[in-house]
């Protein structure tokens, strides 16, 4: 089978949409695995570039204030 390479940007693009969804659908441990996935791709490709919360005043763990977030791009990105 051939591989294909994803483009980090892109991963931080679908994961930023899809963590500032508001629908019934986008719940708490939807958007956990969001979190979870584009954050391991994020370490694995050494380009972790932190976070910023959607409402700053909802950061408490495990509510929907504190995955509601969108993470920054890679320094390094073109």
């Amino acid at each position: 089978m051939k591989r294909k390479t994803v483009q980090l940007v892109e991963l931080i693009t679908f994961a930023n949409e899809a963590l500032a969804r508001t629908d019934n659908e986008a719940t708490v441990g939807f958007k956990e695995g969001i979190c979870t996935m584009v954050e391991k791709a994020m370490f694995l490709a050494d380009n972790y570039n932190g976070f910023r919360f959607l409402d700053n005043n909802q950061t408490q763990p495990y509510t929907m204030g504190h995955v509601s977030r969108q993470y920054y791009f890679p320094k390094d990105r073109k």
